[in-house]
């Protein structure tokens, strides 16, 4: 299966391959993070992406403002959050939860099933599932593992379609979100 997408056109601005993987990670400074994010929605598999967040963990410095500070997460969950993660800035900031609550070990559709539930550790995770365009494709996952595992497969062998830019034509960035 080949790519049929190309990079969003917008000045100044490359979808690749660095910035994908950032997206699969997640940027957690959040003013960086929503200016990649406008763009990388234009390729509509970057939904799919997400799903990698099945397994890993985050550090408490980059889930903390949303257990503390936000209304769309469930009551419970943020509570069980705020047991390995203290309020106060340096203080268990290396502390890690998984991503997916409930099954942060296994490669499994749970992950979107949280954030039906108001239970994405990140912001930008939640932020997939909040009323917005992407909240059909959320509960198609939700309901279906195999069709995600099907997609995820098939955005993963899209992503590994882009050809990067080598030479000058191109850079190996020091830090994803800037131009050297």
């Amino acid at each position: 299966m080949r790519s049929t997408l190309g990079p969003p056109k917008k000045p100044n601005f490359s979808c690749n391959f660095c910035i994908l993987i950032g997206f699969v990670h997640l940027i957690t400074h959040r003013s960086s993070l929503y200016s990649i994010l406008k763009y990388l929605f234009v390729c509509p598999p970057t939904l799919k992406y997400s799903g990698a967040h099945t397994v890993g963990q985050a550090r408490c410095t980059n889930f903390r403002a949303r257990i503390y500070n936000e209304s769309n997460i469930d009551s419970s969950f943020a509570q069980a959050m705020k047991s390995n993660c203290p309020s106060v800035n340096g203080v268990g900031d290396n502390n890690l939860d998984g991503l997916d609550f409930q099954s942060a070990t296994s490669f499994d559709n749970t992950y979107y099933i949280n954030l039906m539930r108001k239970r994405g550790l990140l912001h930008s995770d939640q932020q997939l599932f909040n009323g917005g365009s992407t909240d059909s494709l959320i509960r198609t996952y939700a309901q279906s593992q195999d069709t995600f595992f099907k997609d995820f497969a098939a955005s993963m062998i899209n992503m590994g379609d882009i050809k990067p830019l080598t030479g000058s034509n191109g850079e190996i960035r020091k830090n994803c979100r800037r131009v050297n």
